[in-house]
């Protein structure tokens, strides 16, 4: 049998594709190499509490389209994520809104935390990270919440980062904790892996297979290939390799019922090596006994590794734009998600973008 799709990986991106392509009457057969569905939103029950296995996802969307094609394959709750900052014994509210200033500087008038913020930012031309930030909230929130925790997350100093990193700070002058501001949020009822298990409901899938492996053998199982691996890896690394940052998680269940008392806790200081803890039970508010908690370590990438977060500087990006211009050469191929198309994307863009693309197929 000759699939009308080989769909390399089984994420957001290839998921959704299969489901959209297998409701119009295509035959797909999906591959992944790893021993799960559902990529980095990979979910696994450990007593009742949905764990995500690759760090916190937390959906969220304006798309109305997006936002009804999940629905079709699991109700959401209303959970929103208001994460918690750790500086030097003190917890601060993010995102950055009223509440964090008050915590900050005691003041609860908009006026004059702006003028707080003015006198503070720096006014020169930005020329690195820090001078970056520093323009755009002022000293006493970059040394307390952003400096330390970036510069473990990217493991160099702030002023040898550079300026496109952080491109904007949203200030908000509102008490308001809730992270996103999109109409619609939540998590799944049941966990991530089980709205992919749904999604995938019908369609072929074959876990612990590498495209690599026999690539000339998959491609000929199929009219057309979807990839969405690394383009770099695709293309056998032949133009040089581009660069990410990668992350370790620590697992850790404990013998109690609430450890931070939040879903997502941000250490922004150096007085651990991780960045964040998450306490999976918060997502769901589940009733259990225990917790399950995960340390986030940012680190280093290499082959073999899961790469996480592009280095989106020139180099890197004039090394993807010869890979693309190359991939958009393959007519029997697609390439589409995060790492085909080397760009750090939220679901929901993941998502629109299998979406259009296979609407263009029609």
């Amino acid at each position: 049998m000759k699939y009308d799709y080989l769909i390399v990986g089984c994420g957001a991106y290839g998921s959704t594709f299969a489901r959209l392509a297998s409701d119009a009457g295509k035959t797909c057969l999906i591959i992944d190499k790893r021993n799960h569905i559902a990529g980095n939103c990979y979910t696994e029950d450990n007593g009742g509490i949905h764990v995500h296995t690759y760090g916190p996802h937390i959906f969220h969307t304006n798309n109305e389209k997006v936002w009804q094609f999940l629905n079709r394959f699991s109700k959401f709750n209303n959970f929103i994520l208001s994460p918690k900052a750790l500086s030097n014994g003190k917890v601060y509210s993010l995102p950055f809104n009223m509440n964090t200033f008050y915590e900050m500087w005691g003041e609860s008038k908009p006026s004059e935390v702006r003028k707080i913020i003015d006198e503070q930012r720096f006014k020169g031309i930005p020329t690195n990270l820090e001078e970056q930030a520093l323009s755009l909230v002022g000293k006493d929130i970059y040394h307390k919440l952003i400096k330390t925790y970036t510069e473990k997350q990217w493991g160099k100093s702030a002023t040898e980062l550079p300026t496109f990193i952080i491109k904007r700070l949203p200030l908000r002058f509102i008490f308001d904790n809730n992270y996103f501001n999109d109409h619609y949020q939540g998590i799944p009822i049941g966990g991530y892996t089980n709205i992919f298990e749904k999604i995938l409901d019908g369609i072929e899938v074959k876990l612990n297979t590498d495209y690599f492996s026999d690539r000339d053998y998959f491609n000929s199982l199929a009219t057309k290939v979807v990839y969405t691996g690394c383009i770099d890896e695709f293309f056998n690394y032949d133009l040089g390799e581009l660069e990410y940052r990668s992350l370790r998680f620590e697992h850790q269940k404990l013998d109690e019922e609430n450890h931070q008392g939040c879903a997502v806790l941000n250490y922004c200081d150096d007085t651990q090596e991780y960045t964040r803890v998450t306490e999976h039970k918060h997502f769901e508010r589940v009733n259990t006994t225990h917790t399950v908690i995960t340390k986030e370590y940012p680190q280093k990438y290499k082959r073999g590794l899961v790469p996480y977060y592009p280095i989106n500087n020139s180099y890197n990006q004039n090394l993807f734009n010869q890979y693309r211009k190359r991939s958009r050469s393959l007519t029997n191929y697609i390439f589409g998600g995060r790492l085909a198309e080397y760009k750090y994307m939220d679901m929901h863009v993941v998502i629109e973008a299998a979406m259009n693309k296979f609407k263009g197929e029609l």
